[in-house]
């Protein structure tokens, strides 16, 4: 990877399976970054790389940029305002101790209202806010090579964008704050609803006694291809599993913001409820850790047959 001298500090707080790999690109290419995370082992391999590290406080009264990659949008709120749903910025908090002028990216999978709320409370004390979150997987963080969907100011994704370069393959401005969630939410609902088809159609074309790599095969090239049935499929046929490359816990998540922001929006949803209900079954029966091509199983169960 090209090192490049920077001059933009970043912090960056979250440091899980995606958050880790992306930080560290960052400070392969050269930024100043500090980290932090609950999980020690993490900060300390990204300090083995270069980084310095510190309380979520000293990280936002040190940075010019704050990246948070978090688990969901109240962890975000709690981190940046104390609690979820706060409604103004309280001293001693994260947000309090950003300096005016500084920009938060949160890159955390979120509702866009979430996203919005972040927005209107930076704002208030002069500091810039973008959605950013991505598609991609571990693998994708790890190559550098996620899609990131923005929402934001053109100047605050311009300021961004050498950023998020490293970080991703593509970057995009969607529209104001909370459209880059939006687009998120967009993509898990028909990641969800293909997955949930192709489970489907290749359960039954094995329950016809017709073999589904061949079926596969003969139908990748046309109207039916996608990346969903490309990479899920070999999955589902070996019944590879773990480790997930994409855990279902994180499409459940996901499907489960798909819904509540779309019932704000008084947008019907009803086959994303469906592969939801798909999903809190998965949940049921343990699956949460395994990768989402598991679903497979669901309908395995359903006709009485294994892929």
């Amino acid at each position: 990877m090209e090192v490049v001298l920077v001059g933009e500090k970043i912090g960056f707080i979250g440091l899980g399976n995606m958050g880790r790999p992306m930080a560290t690109n960052l400070v392969r290419t050269g930024y100043d970054l500090m980290v932090g995370d609950l999980n020690r082992e993490a900060v300390d391999a990204l300090v083995a790389e270069g980084a310095q590290t510190g309380t979520n406080d000293q990280i936002a009264a040190w940075a010019d940029v704050l990246v948070t990659m978090l688990p969901n949008g109240p962890v975000v709120q709690s981190v940046l305002f104390g609690a979820p749903g706060a409604t103004s910025v309280e001293p001693g908090t994260v947000a309090a101790s950003l300096r005016k002028g500084a920009l938060v990216c949160d890159m955390s999978s979120v509702k866009p209202s979430e996203s919005r709320a972040c927005a209107r409370l930076l704002g208030a004390v002069g500091v810039g806010f973008v959605d950013a979150p991505v598609s991609g997987g571990q693998k994708g963080a790890e190559e550098g090579r996620l899609a990131i969907m923005c929402g934001g100011s053109q100047p605050d994704f311009d300021r961004m964008s050498p950023m998020l370069d490293v970080m991703g393959a593509s970057a995009r401005l969607i529209g104001p704050v909370g459209s880059g969630s939006v687009a998120k939410l967009v993509n898990q609902m028909i990641v969800a609803n293909t997955t949930a088809v192709v489970c489907e159609a290749f359960t039954f074309a094995r329950k016809e006694g017709v073999d589904p790599k061949t079926v596969f095969e003969a139908i990748r090239g046309g109207a039916a291809g996608s990346a969903v049935l490309d990479m899920k499929l070999p999955q589902m046929l070996a019944h590879d599993f773990t480790p997930p490359s994409a855990a279902t816990s994180i499409l459940h998540k996901d499907v489960a913001n798909c819904l509540a922001a779309a019932h704000e929006a008084d947008s019907p949803v009803p086959y994303t409820a469906q592969a939801y209900e798909i999903l809190q079954a998965m949940r049921a029966n343990g699956l949460m850790d395994q990768d989402f091509a598991s679903m497979v199983t669901y309908f395995e169960r359903l006709a009485d047959c294994t892929l």
